[in-house]
């Protein structure tokens, strides 16, 4: 992309983790090009989702669901993601809030990314007890979390792993919207990636996002020793590039990746 149409998709992208995509909240923030008025009809979609719980659940059930569900913005602010059932409630189990966890996905609130071994078909090697949650719009869980706008304006001022569980939410979203089945990847050590994705062909394509523009990774540089991919992804404030077999994708752009297009990426890499 040209320098200035980067710049200012960048702008929009950052706009965008704070708005998000719910179609009256998008629409509220281009009549009136206020955030305050957005983040009112945000917290109308909340209270709505809670009303839905006590509505549609079991009685019994619909603490449960609420509180696993204002547990989120807590779970993906740890550097370790993966849902702990004991932070929603001291005690907590899988007993306990499996159901609720299992409402608030099937419901479209939330989203689940897998723990996954590497293998062909990564359904096959998923290990179930082991998840992160996402929020079902980015813009929701700014507002759930009461995150301050100007933080998200002003980026060098805020924490990276606050603003790294916006980033990660926004990115699987996006993944979820292409039909691409959520998982990330984890080894016994320190490395992680946040997503790991198959294309149509079975190719297994590893995914590392990153919130600016420094975007050293051992935990890529790792795993793509260890099982030496056809390539990689890396999602991050840089242009568009590729270098030492890693595709390097701008943020803005993660809603141009599908199952198809991680074929074509690997029949132009090849050609490289």
């Amino acid at each position: 992309m040209p320098t200035l149409m980067h710049k200012k998709a960048l702008d929009l992208y950052y706009d965008y983790l704070s708005i998000g995509g719910m179609p009256e909240v998008v629409k509220e923030f281009i009549d009136s090009n206020s955030h305050i008025n957005a983040i009112d009809y945000q917290k109308g979609i909340i209270e709505s989702y809670k009303n839905d719980v006590t509505k549609y659940s079991d009685p019994t059930n619909s603490p449960r669901i609420i509180s696993a569900f204002d547990s989120i913005p807590v779970q993906l602010a740890k550097d370790n993601k993966k849902f702990q059932y004991k932070l929603v409630q001291k005690g907590g189990t899988s007993t306990i809030f499996g159901d609720s966890i299992n409402w608030l996905v099937n419901a479209g609130i939330v989203n689940k990314c897998i723990k996954t071994r590497i293998g062909i078909p990564l359904k096959m090697y998923e290990e179930l007890d082991s998840f992160k949650l996402y929020m079902n719009d980015v813009g929701l869980l700014t507002n759930l979390s009461e995150f301050p706008i100007y933080l998200i304006k002003n980026r060098d001022a805020v924490n990276e792993t606050m603003i790294g569980m916006l980033t990660e939410n926004y990115v699987a979203c996006c993944l979820k919207y292409n039909n691409l089945n959520l998982n990330y990847w984890k080894n016994d050590y320190d490395s992680e990636l946040d997503f790991i994705l198959q294309s149509e062909n079975g190719l297994i394509i590893p995914v590392e996002v990153k919130t600016s523009t420094h975007t050293k990774s051992r935990s890529l540089n790792n795993y793509m020793k260890e099982f030496k991919p056809k390539y990689g992804i890396r999602l991050s404030s840089k242009n568009f590039g590729f270098e030492n077999n890693i595709k390097s994708i701008p943020l803005y752009a993660v809603f141009c990746i599908n199952k198809k297009i991680l074929d074509e990426i690997a029949k132009d890499s090849h050609s490289n």
